[in-house]
């Protein structure tokens, strides 16, 4: 898997780029959020869930389907609640698909693991893309020390976190344009 910051800093970013003023910053966290949460299924570890199974790491939480599923949940509640400044319900929705839907799609970009289920719990076939920059983060808070941590934060930082400043200044650089469109 990627490491949990990896995971945050692209949530995070969808945050800020769909939802890109000041007063959404609780959904550029719950965007953060969403990103990492695929990984609570690593819980299944500790009750000796096959790793390949469906409710295995990288399996259903990680699907498609789970992402809409998270989305559709998290939207509802936002709605219901009807906030002031609540996002419209397409756009928020839109960010919380992407944002947990984003975990599979770096997970799938790293050096190890059993790839992911996409498309569960429809098919079982885990998958990786061709090409996997991402060095693979051990799991579990303890293990991440030394050289291996060092690894894992060197590729997420040049192939995620640069990405995603990238992604930040093209959308603060293109917003007056946007701005002045709307009028």
């Amino acid at each position: 898997m990627a490491s949990i910051f990896g995971h945050c800093a692209l949530g995070a970013t969808l945050g800020k780029l769909l939802l890109p003023e000041r007063r959404h910053w609780r959904y550029w966290l719950l965007a953060a959020a969403c990103a990492f949460l695929p990984d609570a299924d690593v819980i299944g570890f500790k009750f000796h869930v096959p790793y390949a199974s469906l409710w295995g790491h990288r399996g259903l939480t990680h699907s498609i389907l789970a992402a809409a599923v998270v989305a559709s949940a998290l939207t509802g509640l936002a709605w219901a609640r009807r906030a002031p400044g609540t996002p419209p319900a397409g756009r928020l929705w839109l960010l919380l698909f992407l944002a947990t839907a984003s975990h599979g799609v770096l997970d799938a970009l790293t050096t190890g693991g059993e790839g992911v289920a996409f498309f569960s719990p429809f098919e079982q076939q885990r998958y990786f893309f061709p090409w996997r920059p991402l060095q693979v983060s051990p799991i579990g808070v303890k293990k991440f020390v030394g050289e291996w941590a060092a690894r894992v934060l060197k590729s997420e930082l040049l192939w995620v976190g640069l990405p995603c400043l990238l992604a930040l200044a093209v959308g603060r650089a293109i917003a007056p344009l946007r701005r002045a469109s709307a009028t």
